[in-house]
């Protein structure tokens, strides 16, 4: 089944994908199945072997995953599988397809999918208010919870989702407004807010919403007023206040915390907690202290994981020790802890010779570990600097080839390259692809001048 995967993959991302411009984009629309989404006309399969391919759950969302930055694409070849091969979506292939809807801002499209579903979950009305969120679109998440009714999902799940997302997103202020304000205790809040207990886990997710938004004030604020409130506070709570003090630039400080929980508190250490007291104590202490604090955490039976890895890596990569971060990769595998894109990361951002960062680029692919978009975008750019295009174009053909469609910052960093080494034309005609994609591009006198002199 896995070659059967890769075989319908490797046929989508090479024969269609290509295809989809030229047939869907350039020819006349056809009327599809689904007349209320914007017409494309679906390709013709050219291969009869491909007839008998079965396709899953998770081709479809492999697939889909490729199409992640083109929203129109991943449309056409939602709506394909259904009309060509008889597919019958899921919730889980419905719920990813409306997180890319929403990823360009198609809320009408997506709602018009909620509303031909067979079934929704607690996913997709959290995928929703993620992207309501994500687009400062703080009312419409909110109503869209108050309509859960609807679906018998108007529950506490949902609400804490609704929650966390805003928080996610910088809308701390309104989140925090919604469960603890004073408006939160009018009749008119009723129907939003129930008769939730805001607990624990809700002042959790309002403290860590500070967190991203680096508000180091209302962080402290904040975790004093929950003491005044006779909130409990957890290891979640602790472990997220240790990371306030660690970014903020007061690492000591998480230490303390660290040992004050394990003492005072005598709440048990799990691996995350133990991730941001390591981190902490590296920076503030060294990364042999680190290491150090890592062995003490297997002693004691939490067995360290691949975030663990990643910022001894790191810390590792930030003294100039890159040899021995070198070892600590080859150890992961063998301790049965798999490295990620995050592990190479870490690894690429200190390297400076153009084939040892291609060189770990294939051992990455190799190994098994797929190179997201940010992973290509960090190269690009990098190459991109250092003023060398031929990796630069390599590493934008390992991006393609393993079906990746480009996002605005892979663009933009490519076009950047060409701009810099004098390539107007290929860089306008890259500026103009971005641009029929509906990707947003940086406007760049270079390029204006051109089409002027033109």
């Amino acid at each position: 089944m896995h070659l059967l995967n890769h075989r319908f993959r490797h046929f989508i991302v090479t024969n269609i994908k290509p295809s989809l411009i030229l047939q869907f984009h350039t020819s006349q629309s056809k009327t599809t199945t689904k007349p209320s989404f914007p017409n494309h006309q679906t390709p013709k399969t050219p291969n009869p072997d491909h007839e008998q391919l079965t396709l899953n759950q998770s081709t479809i969302l492999e697939t889909l995953s490729c199409y992640n930055n083109d929203w129109k694409r991943a449309m056409d070849f939602f709506n394909w599988v259904e009309s060509e091969h008889g597919f019958k979506h899921t919730t889980e292939t419905y719920n990813h397809m409306i997180d890319i809807l929403g990823k360009f801002f198609e809320f009408d499209l997506a709602r018009q999918l909620i509303d031909e579903m067979p079934e929704r979950d607690h996913t997709t009305f959290r995928v929703m208010f993620k992207r309501y969120a994500s687009a400062h679109l703080v009312q419409e998440a909110i109503d869209c919870y108050k309509k859960l009714g609807e679906f018998s999902l108007k529950d506490e799940t949902s609400f804490l989702n609704l929650v966390d997302a805003l928080c996610e997103y910088k809308h701390v202020i309104e989140a925090e407004e919604l469960c603890l304000g004073k408006e939160s205790k009018d009749e008119k809040f009723k129907d939003v807010i129930g008769s939730f207990e805001m607990g624990t886990k809700v002042y959790n997710m309002i403290l860590r919403g500070w967190f991203k938004m680096r508000w180091w004030g209302k962080c402290r604020e904040f975790w004093e007023r929950m003491d005044k409130d006779g909130v409990c506070k957890d290891l979640y709570s602790y472990s997220i206040y240790m990371d306030v003090q660690s970014k903020s630039g007061k690492p000591w400080k998480a230490v303390k915390l660290y040992k004050e929980m394990k003492k005072k508190k005598g709440i048990k250490l799990d691996v995350v907690a133990y991730n941001t007291v390591i981190q902490a104590i590296g920076v503030s202490e060294g990364v042999d202290v680190a290491v150090n604090l890592g062995r003490e955490m297997v002693e004691l039976g939490c067995e360290p994981n691949v975030v663990t890895y990643n910022i001894i890596i790191k810390l590792l990569c930030e003294n100039g020790r890159v040899r021995e971060a070198y070892k600590v990769l080859d150890k992961m595998s063998k301790r049965r802890c798999a490295p990620n894109v995050i592990t190479y990361h870490c690894i690429f951002r200190c390297l400076e010779k153009p084939n040892e960062i291609l060189g770990l680029l294939d051992r990455m692919i190799d190994s098994g570990v797929s190179p997201n978009i940010d992973t290509y975008v960090m190269l690009i750019r990098k190459f991109g600097r250092w003023g060398f295009l031929r990796p630069v174009f390599i590493v934008w053909k390992k991006m393609e080839d393993h079906g990746l469609s480009p996002n605005e910052f892979a663009y933009n960093a490519l076009i950047d390259a060409l701009v810099e080494k004098g390539m107007i034309d290929m860089a306008r005609k890259y500026d103009e692809e971005m641009l029929a994609k509906g990707l947003s591009a940086k406007l760049r006198p270079e390029l204006v001048k051109g089409e002027c002199d033109d």
